[in-house]
């Protein structure tokens, strides 16, 4: 596996940009899985990132750490976004996605979040940028 795989897979935090009615950026913080060289989303039909890409499925992404060289690493991509509706598939994946945050899914706080989600955003990659200093 290469580097910029590997770091993907290990880091917590991505940054999703999507595209607004009046064309301005939105750039919200999400918890993430990456799998088989796509990014999932676990989140709600209501929020403004899911109406953002009903519209345009355009997206951009961010993952980065570190402040002082030599240990700033970062990958940034662009690609197009899926919405996965289908019940069965959103709550496997949502499941998927929450244990990488929580030790199992008998956690409160996992089982609200599992249960207020009712769709997944599936990104495909279509660039990725890294940098390293």
């Amino acid at each position: 596996m290469n580097r910029r795989d590997e770091f993907l897979k290990s880091q917590k935090v991505l940054r999703l940009a999507t595209i607004g009615n009046d064309s301005s950026p939105h750039i919200v913080p999400v918890w993430y899985l990456y799998s088989s060289k796509k990014i999932y989303i676990g989140t709600n039909t209501r929020t403004q990132k899911v109406r953002n890409l009903k519209k345009n499925k355009r997206i951009a992404f961010c993952i980065d750490v570190g402040i002082n060289a030599p240990n700033i690493f970062g990958v940034n991509g662009k690609g197009k976004a899926n919405l996965i509706l289908e019940k069965s598939k959103v709550k496997k994946i949502a499941t998927r996605i929450l244990l990488r945050y929580f030790n199992s899914m008998d956690n409160k706080s996992a089982i609200e979040l599992l249960d207020d989600t009712d769709c997944v955003i599936e990104i495909i990659p279509e660039k990725f940028s890294i940098w390293n200093y």
